[in-house]
C-alpha cells in the first residue's frame, strides 16, 4: 500500500510555471511506475505525464508535450511535474498516480493508488 499526496498547485498567469509535486509514503516507492493525470469541471480524467519505476522512460500527452516535464528522486519518494508555458485550457485538478510495475502506462485503470489531487488554475 502506498499514499500519495500531491501540493503545488494553485493559481498563475499564462504563460506561467508552477511545479507539482507527489510525495508517496512507505519504502517501496523505486517499484512503483507514477503518472500524472487531470481532470476539468465536466471533463474525464485525462492522461498527463508517466515515468518508469526507474525514471529512464517518459511518457506525455501530445498536450502537453514540450511544456511538461516529469520527473522522480526514489530517494525522496517524489515524483514532479515541472510546467512552464501554461495555459487556460491546462486549467484541472491534477492527480498522481502510482502503479506496480516499470512500465510507462497512460490509462486511468492501469493504476492502482491516486492522490487527492491539487487544483492549477491557469488565468488569461
Amino acid at each position: 500500500q502506498v499514499q500519495l499526496v500531491e501540493s503545488g498547485g494553485g493559481l498563475v498567469q499564462a504563460g506561467g510555471s508552477l511545479r507539482l509535486s507527489c510525495a508517496a509514503s512507505g519504502r517501496t516507492f523505486s517499484s512503483y511506475a507514477m503518472g500524472w493525470f487531470r481532470q476539468a469541471p465536466g471533463k474525464e480524467r485525462d492522461f498527463v505525464a508517466a515515468i518508469s519505476r526507474s525514471g529512464f522512460s517518459t511518457g506525455y500527452a501530445d498536450s502537453v508535450k514540450g511544456r511538461f516535464t516529469i520527473s522522480r528522486d526514489n530517494a525522496k519518494n517524489t515524483v514532479y511535474l515541472q510546467m512552464n508555458s501554461l495555459k487556460p485550457e491546462d486549467t484541472a485538478v491534477y492527480y498522481c498516480a502510482g502503479r506496480i510495475g516499470k512500465v510507462v502506462v497512460t490509462t486511468t485503470d492501469e493504476y492502482d493508488y491516486w492522490g487527492q489531487g491539487t487544483q492549477v488554475t491557469v488565468s488569461s
